[in-house]
């Protein structure tokens, strides 16, 4: 999509807005995009006005009255349909995340999937929206429910998942008979607008699907909207507050997904080997960018803990750190140069804390990608719990080891941070993984699985501040968040029969 440059700005191309069906040319305060793994601007992206954003809120309203009236069996065809051109255009996808966010190509497809399932579950919508029936309820008296459409939805979504998250959202709120506004992250918009042609070409009504790109203008404009209905947003938790405080203040439904410190805990009987090789993927895959990335071992021993920490360091000098198209690669670039300087301030301020950098990272260069935003893993042994690479969510390549003496220690430690977004236990133990696993305060939880995501049909979310309101994302949750719940009691009297008033509270008959 080409758009006229602005601001001197002189790229091959600027990103603009995808609203009711037709790509929108906008040179409104143009932002770079940049490659990671080059530091070089691809392209550029429109942050869009006040007034985009109420043009693609109009869209949506407009068509939200045809769309909730569409069945949902015919809602269900366009999902599956939406499901196999996004399969027919996988790589595609995929290499617009490697290009604009530095993930591994690999890794790209693995979101990518894990998206499309949302999309499949999606389509079984029908199913869902059957509600509830109750014969004879009262004399002669009927009672059911229905699952009603709440109108325009927004999403907003962050952007170390450009494809993936906003499908926990859209996929779902559409298949429920709402109209959406998507406010991708402006550093990787690509994947999203990609989306959003293929669901046109799949047969979606004109202003059903909107994408914005922009920036916290645009998302005021969401929230301070009067015309939409419930926001959801994944992101950091100050945002997440801000979001949630705000939404709901202006009388919208809110899920806002916050921040983590995923922590795993390795007992004494743990598989060593398997622990670590979980640890490294789950540490350090997509260069630590997940919001269930583990961030925190706590080994119970010292004997554990030197262990797991000889096998960690030896595990990292075979990790190979390079550009996300290099198949070979197990470790791509940060995002952007700032977030690098901010995880690499974190790696200097562990230091300065008392930490010990077991491994240091911080001075990899890649041959040929000097001007790349790489930092290599890092890994701190001896974290305490007054660190604030410990209590922060760092969002990069950095691993810190917690020594624990038993495993009720250990889970004291997670039961006080303040996020609870993910966890797992490493042990051969059941008594132990059951222990954990009922009386840990956090919302998705592993045993011997580091990243445990749930399926498309289960729902994803976190407790404490990894979560602002009352419902998680994707699966059965959605359904309650994307929809409103109508009780209708029926009676009709019966042969002419003359009724007399009834002034008493009706019971039952």
């Amino acid at each position: 999509m080409n758009a006229t440059p602005a601001n001197n700005v002189e790229p091959a191309e600027i990103v603009g807005h995808f609203i009711n069906n037709r790509d929108v040319a906008d040179d409104n305060r143009p932002a770079p995009i940049t490659n990671p793994a080059t530091g070089k601007t691809t392209r550029h992206v429109a942050m869009a006005s006040k007034a985009t954003v109420e043009s693609a809120i109009a869209a949506a309203q407009d068509a939200f009255p045809g769309w909730r009236n569409t069945p949902p069996a015919k809602r269900a065809r366009i999902m599956f349909r939406f499901k196999q051109l996004l399969e027919e255009h996988a790589e595609a996808i995929a290499a617009a995340i490697t290009d604009e966010h530095g993930k591994v190509l690999d890794d790209a497809m693995g979101e990518f999937g894990r998206g499309v399932e949302v999309v499949d579950y999606a389509c079984g919508i029908p199913e869902m929206l059957k509600g509830e029936f109750s014969r004879n309820v009262g004399p002669g008296i009927d009672s059911w429910s229905d699952f009603q459409p709440l109108g325009v939805v927004a999403g907003i979504t962050p952007f170390n998942f450009p494809a993936m998250v906003p499908m926990w959202m859209y996929p779902m709120a559409i298949a429920c008979g709402n109209t959406f506004v998507l406010k991708p992250s402006e550093k990787d918009p690509s994947a999203p607008m990609l989306a959003a042609r293929l669901l046109k070409e799949a047969g979606l009504p004109d202003g059903v699907f909107n994408v914005v790109n922009g920036d916290k203008e645009a998302v005021d404009t969401l929230l301070g909207d009067e015309r939409v209905q419930a926001v959801s947003f994944v992101g950091s938790t100050a945002v997440a507050e801000y979001i949630y405080n705000t939404g709901t203040r202006n009388g919208k439904r809110v899920q806002a997904l916050g921040g983590a410190k995923n922590h795993a805990i390795v007992m004494p009987d743990a598989d060593i080997d398997n622990a670590v090789n979980a640890l490294m993927g789950a540490a350090f895959g997509s260069c630590g960018e997940r919001c269930m990335a583990i961030s925190v071992a706590v080994c119970v021993g010292n004997e554990i803990a030197d262990s797991v920490v000889s096998k960690l360091e030896a595990q990292i000098a075979n990790l190979k750190v390079g550009t996300g198209t290099d198949s070979s690669t197990h470790m791509g670039p940060l995002i952007t140069k700032a977030h690098h300087d901010k995880v690499r301030g974190y790696v200097d301020l562990g230091v300065e804390e008392g930490a010990t950098l077991a491994v240091d990272g911080r001075d990899l260069v890649v041959d040929g990608y000097e001007d790349g935003y790489f930092l290599g893993p890092c890994l701190f042994d001896n974290v305490t719990q007054d660190m604030r690479i410990y209590q922060e969510e760092i969002f990069g390549p950095v691993l810190c080891v917690v020594r624990a003496e038993s495993e009720e220690q250990a889970m004291q430690l997670i039961n006080d941070h303040e996020y609870g977004n993910g966890t797992c236990i490493f042990t051969r133990d059941g008594e132990a993984a059951r222990y954990f696993a009922d009386n840990i305060q956090v919302g998705m939880v592993g045993i011997n699985v580091p990243l445990p995501v749930p399926v498309a049909y289960h729902s994803f979310g976190g407790w404490k501040r990894s979560l602002f309101g009352d419902l998680f994302a994707y699966g059965p949750d959605s359904v309650r968040f994307y929809t409103r719940r109508k009780t209708i009691t029926q009676r009709w009297p019966s042969g002419g029969v003359r009724e007399k008033a009834q002034f008493s509270f009706p019971g039952r008959q």
